[in-house]
């Protein structure tokens, strides 16, 4: 806690030695790719900075694109340079991480290419001494997902353990599929090749430092399980808000939209988190099997439930942005909703009666991803706060980004003769407290795909439940378009109508 709440030691963060690691190829599909330039390549260089990439390893870039290594190279050093945690300032640094850094012409659609591509990783093995790991990241369309893990089986790439001379892992981005039935579709294609652990759908949300720490914060403080419940939780919201737009990305939002975007994997996954009943032990299976449990106690979303909207013109940080019908690749009567706000409802005896609401949006008043449990009030107020600062509700705040951390509003009495109840902060930085730079979510993710560990990541059936959830919604929402888009400016907090979701239980918003 901060000194103006508490005063409290602040103790350094226990350094971690470098997990053991079995020496692997690393393959990007898709390498001359935004995802590879912004997240991969940064965050693999950040792990070679750290020293938590194995002794043995090589990243191999495969794309239809015409590169020499040497041309991919310095596309990869401009791209940690610009977005890294670590710049590679020191050349020596870079070039001994370059040498490792090849590249390699593939169509995904021929089947010829992957024979010349398992003879190159063959080559690559024994350069580097590496005994047949690898690690396929798919980083392309989700319509390439199925011709490339084909053509992996086809050349013998897919085999792992006792049938291959390595492990072999295969990394899936989202979207898994754009309704219940495409993404059924896909997982059988994708477990006819690969088995399902060798599979890792990725969500990088999971990745975050506090979304990990969720679970800390729940299953490692005693003080909090007993009021985990519907008996003193009165509800639960979940936000993540962008001020961007949609940038270059229109291709891909006019078919997805905000629900298929965020709610169906970020939002749904963190709500699971929260909901979750406490594991067996904190290992993939039981954590996974707690997370489905969750989905299983919850009812398909209906529209009374659910609010739609999209941006129009408007202002953030003092400058006019276009609207989404204006964005490059949009149509002028695009339907597409760029906002989201539903509200999810657990039917088990721990959740009974609490809703859980979740919002997401582009062109927001600002940038933040927030979970926020609000509480009971206590059952006989006893102190009376003034009515220019009337007492608010006891609310825990996690702060997912940006000043990652987390807040508890209590009550606390005001200075003077009277006793008059104030609403007080009490706040947590990861920034304040323990002085060192958080790894991103990729680099996380990626370590645990290398290690072998899929807690982080999202089970075939969790995906297919979570389409199965919302799948009625967006029935509904593509046969009835709607008539009064735009519905809300650039720069403010969505459509009035989410606000109206809660107000109608007495009830509001608390980022805003």
């Amino acid at each position: 806690m901060r000194a103006d709440a508490s005063r409290t030691q602040q103790t350094p963060r226990p350094t971690s030695a470098p997990r053991p690691l079995d020496p692997c190829g690393i393959v990007i599909f898709g390498a001359s790719g935004d995802l590879t330039a912004r997240l991969l390549m940064p965050a693999l260089y950040d792990l070679a900075e750290t020293k938590n990439l194995p002794e043995n390893f090589y990243i191999l870039g495969a794309a239809r694109k015409p590169l020499s290594p040497e041309q991919f190279r310095n596309q990869m050093q401009a791209a940690v340079n610009e977005f890294g945690r670590f710049r590679p300032e020191d050349q020596s640094k870079w070039k001994e991480f370059a040498q490792r850094v090849n590249y390699f012409p593939v169509d995904a659609k021929k089947a010829e290419d992957y024979q010349r591509l398992r003879e190159h990783l063959k080559e690559l093995d024994r350069q580097y001494g590496v005994p047949g790991n690898y690690l396929f990241y798919l980083a392309v369309p989700p319509g390439l997902y199925s011709p490339i893990v084909e053509q992996l089986g086809g050349a013998g790439l897919a085999a792992s353990g006792p049938r291959g001379r390595g492990w072999t892992r295969i990394v899936l981005e989202k979207p898994i599929g754009h309704n219940r039935e495409s993404a059924r579709r896909l997982n059988k294609q994708v477990c006819e090749i690969f088995q399902e652990e060798q599979v890792y759908r990725i969500d990088h949300f999971l990745g975050k430092e506090t979304v990990q720490n969720l679970a800390v914060f729940r299953f490692a403080n005693g003080i909090f399980e007993p009021i985990w419940n519907r008996n003193f939780i009165d509800h639960v919201q979940i936000t993540v808000a962008e001020d961007i737009g949609i940038g270059h990305r229109a291709g891909f939002y006019e078919k997805a939209g905000a629900v298929q975007d965020m709610i169906q994997n970020h939002l749904l996954q963190l709500l699971c988190l929260v909901a979750m009943e406490p594991p067996a032990s904190f290992e993939a299976t039981p954590v996974q099997e707690e997370k489905v449990k969750v989905l299983q106690c919850m009812r398909a979303v209906n529209t009374g439930n659910a609010v739609r909207g999209q941006y129009g013109p408007g202002r953030i940080d003092g400058k006019e942005v276009a609207g989404y019908r204006q964005e490059e690749g949009v149509g002028p009567n695009s339907a597409t909703e760029t906002f989201a706000a539903v509200k999810f409802e657990i039917e088990n005896w721990r959740w009974a009666g609490v809703p859980f609401y979740v919002r997401t949006g582009k062109r927001m008043a600002r940038k933040a991803s927030e979970i926020t449990i609000q509480f009971r009030d206590a059952p006989l107020t006893l102190f009376a706060c003034t009515a220019m600062q009337p007492c608010e509700p006891n609310l825990l705040t996690l702060r997912i980004q940006p000043n990652e951390g987390m807040g508890l509003r209590v009550i606390a009495k005001t200075p003077g003769l009277d006793v008059i109840g104030h609403s007080v902060q009490l706040d947590f930085a990861y920034s304040e407290n323990f002085k060192q730079e958080s790894p991103s979510g990729y680099e996380t993710l990626l370590l645990d795909c290398m290690e072998g560990d899929p807690m982080l990541f999202a089970r075939g059936d969790w995906i297919e439940r979570s389409w199965e959830l919302l799948d009625p919604l967006l029935k509904v929402w593509a046969e009835n378009p709607p008539k009064d888009f735009p519905n809300y400016s650039a720069g403010s907090w969505g459509p009035p109508r989410a606000d109206e979701l809660l107000r109608r239980v007495a009830r509001q918003w608390h980022l805003r």
